[in-house]
């Protein structure tokens, strides 16, 4: 079974192509849990229209289904609590110049 560590460290793999920040810095990840080989991941988008979800969505469940011990990934997609620039981590908000 992948650890919590490898899961998160796969979903850094994931850029929102319009920020170039990946999806966990951005706060965009709010859980992910593993029973057996499936691996759920619960988070948001920047915005409900945002443009490059689906992209998001389908690279975030081919990053974690590369992991070792992970033959299935459901990403579901969560607006509640809204996103916010506060779930952003000190690094995405130095990339992005927000201070």
């Amino acid at each position: 079974m992948a650890t919590e560590l490898e899961l998160i460290e796969a979903l850094k793999e994931v850029i929102d192509p319009e920020l170039m920040v990946n999806i966990v810095d951005l706060g965009l990840v709010y859980d992910v849990a593993q029973e057996g080989n499936k691996v759920t991941v619960e988070m948001t988008l920047t915005s409900p229209a945002c443009p490059a979800g689906p992209q998001i969505v389908q690279q975030a469940q081919m990053a974690v289904v590369k992991l070792k011990d992970v033959d299935e990934a459901e990403i579901k997609l969560v607006m509640s609590p809204p996103w916010t620039p506060e779930r952003m981590t000190d690094e995405a908000r130095d990339e992005l110049g927000i201070f």
